[in-house]
Protein backbone atom coordinates (compact mmCIF):
# COMPACT_ATOMS: atom_id res chain seq x y z
CA UNK A 1 0.00 0.00 0.00
CA UNK A 2 1.57 3.06 -0.75
CA UNK A 3 0.44 6.99 0.30
CA UNK A 4 -0.52 9.91 -2.04
CA UNK A 5 3.21 11.14 -0.97
CA UNK A 6 4.98 7.64 -2.13
CA UNK A 7 3.44 8.10 -5.31
CA UNK A 8 4.83 11.70 -5.63
CA UNK A 9 8.54 10.67 -4.85
CA UNK A 10 8.61 8.01 -7.25
CA UNK A 11 7.22 10.37 -10.13
CA UNK A 12 10.29 12.17 -9.40
CA UNK A 13 12.80 9.94 -9.84
CA UNK A 14 14.12 10.62 -12.95
CA UNK A 15 14.07 7.05 -15.62
CA UNK A 16 17.55 7.33 -16.55
CA UNK A 17 20.67 7.23 -13.70
CA UNK A 18 22.42 10.21 -13.57
CA UNK A 19 25.99 9.24 -14.94
CA UNK A 20 29.32 9.61 -12.26
CA UNK A 21 31.47 12.12 -13.24
CA UNK A 22 31.64 15.26 -15.68
CA UNK A 23 29.01 16.21 -17.81
CA UNK A 24 30.08 15.97 -21.82
CA UNK A 25 30.95 18.53 -23.14
CA UNK A 26 30.81 19.33 -27.07
CA UNK A 27 32.74 21.72 -29.02
CA UNK A 28 32.48 25.20 -28.53
CA UNK A 29 28.87 27.12 -29.32
CA UNK A 30 27.46 23.24 -29.17
CA UNK A 31 24.35 24.76 -27.79
CA UNK A 32 23.28 27.63 -25.23
CA UNK A 33 24.67 25.82 -22.09
CA UNK A 34 27.73 24.84 -23.40
CA UNK A 35 30.41 24.90 -21.45
CA UNK A 36 34.34 24.16 -22.05
CA UNK A 37 35.85 22.68 -19.72
CA UNK A 38 38.92 24.84 -18.05
CA UNK A 39 42.45 22.58 -17.48
CA UNK A 40 44.58 22.47 -14.65
CA UNK A 41 47.34 25.20 -15.20
CA UNK A 42 50.39 23.82 -15.61
CA UNK A 43 53.03 23.14 -13.62
CA UNK A 44 50.86 23.94 -10.19
CA UNK A 45 51.77 21.69 -7.51
CA UNK A 46 50.65 18.25 -6.97
CA UNK A 47 48.65 17.98 -10.62
CA UNK A 48 50.81 14.95 -11.21
CA UNK A 49 49.60 13.56 -8.21
CA UNK A 50 45.95 14.30 -8.67
CA UNK A 51 45.62 13.40 -12.51
CA UNK A 52 47.79 9.82 -11.58
CA UNK A 53 44.78 9.31 -8.79
CA UNK A 54 47.24 9.93 -6.04
CA UNK A 55 46.47 12.05 -3.06
CA UNK A 56 49.23 14.86 -2.45
CA UNK A 57 51.72 14.26 0.57
CA UNK A 58 52.42 16.45 3.58
CA UNK A 59 56.38 16.89 4.14
CA UNK A 60 56.48 16.08 8.25
CA UNK A 61 57.43 18.94 10.22
CA UNK A 62 59.60 19.13 13.08
CA UNK A 63 56.89 19.22 15.77
CA UNK A 64 55.36 15.81 14.35
CA UNK A 65 59.26 14.25 14.42
CA UNK A 66 59.19 15.83 18.03
CA UNK A 67 55.67 13.44 19.09
CA UNK A 68 57.55 11.01 17.12
CA UNK A 69 60.30 10.98 19.59
CA UNK A 70 58.63 11.65 22.70
CA UNK A 71 56.39 8.23 21.90
CA UNK A 72 59.42 6.41 21.33
CA UNK A 73 61.08 7.67 24.73
CA UNK A 74 57.81 6.57 26.25
CA UNK A 75 58.15 2.94 24.88
CA UNK A 76 61.83 2.84 25.58
CA UNK A 77 61.12 4.05 29.16
CA UNK A 78 58.19 1.54 29.93
CA UNK A 79 60.72 -0.96 28.70
CA UNK A 80 62.89 -0.15 31.39
CA UNK A 81 60.65 -0.02 33.86
CA UNK A 82 59.70 -3.45 33.03
CA UNK A 83 62.99 -4.70 33.02
CA UNK A 84 63.90 -3.04 36.27
CA UNK A 85 61.08 -3.84 37.86
CA UNK A 86 61.40 -7.88 37.03
CA UNK A 87 65.55 -7.86 38.74
CA UNK A 88 64.87 -6.58 42.00
CA UNK A 89 67.39 -9.40 43.21
CA UNK A 90 70.60 -7.20 45.12
CA UNK A 91 73.61 -7.35 43.47
CA UNK A 92 76.99 -6.07 45.33
CA UNK A 93 78.87 -3.63 43.33
CA UNK A 94 82.31 -2.73 43.46
CA UNK A 95 83.85 0.12 41.95
CA UNK A 96 87.07 1.92 42.59
CA UNK A 97 87.24 0.62 46.20
CA UNK A 98 83.82 1.26 46.94
CA UNK A 99 81.32 -1.60 47.56
CA UNK A 100 77.16 -0.47 47.67
CA UNK A 101 74.49 -2.74 47.64
CA UNK A 102 71.75 -2.16 44.28
CA UNK A 103 68.88 -3.93 42.96
CA UNK A 104 70.80 -5.58 39.69
CA UNK A 105 67.77 -3.67 37.28
CA UNK A 106 69.37 0.06 38.92
CA UNK A 107 73.06 -1.44 38.58
CA UNK A 108 72.67 -2.17 34.92
CA UNK A 109 70.87 1.05 34.45
CA UNK A 110 73.52 3.48 36.08
CA UNK A 111 76.24 0.89 33.43
CA UNK A 112 74.28 2.06 30.20
CA UNK A 113 73.82 6.03 31.73
CA UNK A 114 77.65 5.96 32.39
CA UNK A 115 78.21 4.11 28.74
CA UNK A 116 76.01 6.91 26.99
CA UNK A 117 78.03 9.40 28.69
CA UNK A 118 80.97 8.51 27.78
CA UNK A 119 79.77 8.29 24.18
CA UNK A 120 78.34 11.69 24.11
CA UNK A 121 81.94 12.81 25.71
CA UNK A 122 84.04 11.54 22.84
CA UNK A 123 81.47 12.93 20.37
CA UNK A 124 81.26 16.15 21.07
CA UNK A 125 85.40 16.13 21.81
CA UNK A 126 84.90 14.97 17.69
CA UNK A 127 82.84 17.85 17.08
CA UNK A 128 84.77 20.23 18.67
CA UNK A 129 88.05 19.40 16.66
CA UNK A 130 85.85 19.13 13.65
CA UNK A 131 84.54 23.13 13.82
CA UNK A 132 88.00 24.05 14.61
CA UNK A 133 89.28 22.66 11.77
CA UNK A 134 86.48 24.28 9.66
CA UNK A 135 87.30 27.48 11.42
CA UNK A 136 90.65 27.49 10.27
CA UNK A 137 89.89 26.77 6.51
CA UNK A 138 87.99 29.88 6.56
CA UNK A 139 90.63 31.98 6.97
Amino acid sequence: MTTPRDDDRTAAIPVNPIPDGPPAVGPLGAGPGAVEPVPPPVGSPGTADREAGHPAKLRPTRISGTWVAVLASIVVLIVLLVFILQNLSDATIHFLGAAGTLPLGVALLFAAIAGAIVVALVGAARIMQLRRQAKRGLR
